[in-house]
């Protein structure tokens, strides 16, 4: 396997209409299905839509779904905010009307996304969730979320943190996010990202896409997966802390079968693994920034071939 495809296959989940881009819902479910056909369709994860808008997205969507049953139906994320057992209801029901060949088109709601900050939380949303939903539980990186992921592994699912938003302050310490990584690794439990990874390598950026927005330190999603695949090999926090903080592009080199950070060796190999079983995925309003700006990155350091 090669290196870029171990880490971008299915890495980005499409979150369009949330901010900063904040695209209506017709420009972005048309952009989800442009990206289904375009050249980085690997890299492509779900489409993410708050349970409040999913019958915005059925009448957005209705012609772009897929209508041939050997097609893949578009995979969708839902956010529930509050009422689990009648948004599992309304899921349901989505999906009975969007099985594979339907009439409007297949998709599948395959993942539900929560937010809680106490095991009791934690327990009584998983309870109202069917169980063919994968859950996705976001806690607060400002806790001690070690019994919080604790609780997320006796249940077999899985966590989800926030790494940034659109003031300084939405943005967690290195150390929390690595606290958050340890404790999945730990238990076993696979997570996923959200907010603040658009670009590749940690660095000053700006918060919105205004030309007069205020710029901040962000986390790139290259750090964040690259240290989850130094703890997942043995690696200490504080080297996992300081790839997490490196602002160096050509601190990464990339190469057919590795990806080197400073004096540390990713294989594709393990790098597959880590992305499969525990770092998941990310949550990104932008699919083609993070894409784009990688490109070179790999493509400065790879060896000629002759």
């Amino acid at each position: 396997m090669r290196i870029r495809d171990a880490l971008l296959n299915g890495l980005i989940d499409y979150a369009g209409l949330f901010p900063p881009a904040g695209e209506d819902m017709r420009t972005a479910v048309h952009n989800y299905a442009d990206y289904l056909r375009g050249p980085d369709r690997s890299a492509l994860g779900r489409f993410i839509v708050p349970l409040a808008r999913l019958a915005e997205f059925e009448d957005a969507a209705g012609d772009l779904l897929p209508r041939d049953q050997m097609e893949e139906p578009w995979r969708i994320s839902v956010l529930i905010a509050d009422d689990v057992r009648s948004a599992a209801d309304q899921m349901s029901d989505f999906n009975g009307r969007h099985e594979a060949g339907a009439r409007r088109g297949s998709a599948l709601i395959d993942v539900a996304e929560l937010k809680a900050s106490t095991i009791e939380e934690i327990a009584m949303q998983h309870r109202d969730l069917p169980r063919n939903f994968t859950s996705y539980f976001e806690i607060p990186l400002t806790l001690d979320v070690e019994p919080l992921v604790a609780a997320i592994a006796e249940l077999s699912s899985r966590a989800k943190m926030r790494t940034g938003g659109l003031t300084p302050e939405a943005f967690p310490s290195a150390e929390s996010v690595v606290d958050f990584m340890v404790a999945c690794h730990a238990h076993g439990v696979p997570f996923k990202a959200t907010a603040g990874l658009h670009h590749p390598i940690r660095g000053e950026y700006r918060y919105t896409y205004d030309v007069d927005s205020p710029k901040g330190m962000m986390y790139g999603y290259l750090n964040v997966f690259v240290a989850a695949a130094l703890l997942a090999a043995g690696e200490s926090e504080e080297t996992a802390i300081a790839a997490l903080e490196e602002t160096s592009s050509s601190a990464f080199a990339f190469h057919d079968d590795h990806l080197q950070w400073r004096d540390k060796r990713i294989t594709a190999q393990h790098l597959a693994a880590v992305r499969e079983r525990s770092a998941i995925s990310f949550g990104s309003c932008s699919f083609t920034e993070p894409i784009n700006e990688l490109v070179p990155l790999i493509r400065s350091t790879q060896p000629v071939r002759t």
